[in-house]
């Protein structure tokens, strides 16, 4: 993919995350402008912390969050409405009992003369019209990945960030939602065990034990990746 596009800096200055005494981020410093990020490491490293950071759902205990221009601690409301976030497990977002609803739901608040027409649109692009009024509990799991997916970009985010969207997805709804990622207008942000897609994204960014220790050309610190782990 490797756009040249400048989208919106995510900048993470000096920022430290504590937990129970622990540290889960230490000291991280980055800057990033790429439109396909990609977050990669062991389990534990701290990306998920990361991604957490990046619309407030985490604050730092040391150190500045900046994202677009807005500050995570006094800009909290702003970057809730600016950043997206997607789940691994989408049944921590599925909030209503129909997609229909749920999409309705994150338009909360636009003129109720919208929301029919941008719910039916948004289900159609995302191949979900079918299922629009069935209980959202019988949907796959490939369809309630892509629902509440759906759910995230119907508000229309500058930056959207997945938190391992695709975890517990078999390969042909993995391959589906990672397409859908990559092919996304806004700037985006994967956190992911697929290496495959994290060397198709612009930018990649490599964790270990709470630092960060590659960052830039995918290819390059997917290498590092793999040579750490043997």
């Amino acid at each position: 993919m490797r756009s040249e596009t400048i989208f919106g800096s995510i900048s993470l200055d000096g920022v430290t995350v504590e937990r129970e005494g622990r540290s889960i981020l230490r000291d991280v410093s980055v800057e990033i402008t790429a439109s396909r990020i990609a977050v990669i490491g062991a389990n534990g490293s701290g990306k998920s912390t990361f991604a957490r950071l990046l619309n407030g759902l985490v604050l730092p205990d040391a150190g500045r969050v900046t994202v677009h221009d807005l500050d995570s601690r006094r800009d909290v409301k702003a970057l809730r409405r600016r950043v997206g976030f997607v789940f691994s497990d989408p049944q921590s977002q599925i909030l209503m009992p129909t997609p229909a609803e749920d999409l309705a739901l994150s338009l909360r608040g636009s003129p109720r003369t919208e929301v029919a027409g941008r719910v039916a649109a948004a289900l159609a692009e995302h191949g979900l019209t079918d299922r629009a009024e069935i209980p959202a509990s019988e949907l796959s799991g490939g369809q309630k990945q892509l629902l509440a997916l759906a759910s995230v970009l119907i508000s229309e985010p500058r930056l959207i960030v997945a938190d391992e969207p695709t975890t517990l997805l078999d390969l042909r709804n993995s391959r589906k939602i990672s397409e859908l990622l990559l092919a996304l207008p806004s700037q985006v942000v994967i956190v992911t065990h697929d290496l495959d897609l994290a060397a198709r994204c612009d930018h990649a960014v490599l964790f270990d034990a709470g630092s960060v220790i590659a960052d830039g050309n995918p290819d390059d610190v997917v290498a590092e990746y793999r040579g750490r782990c043997g």
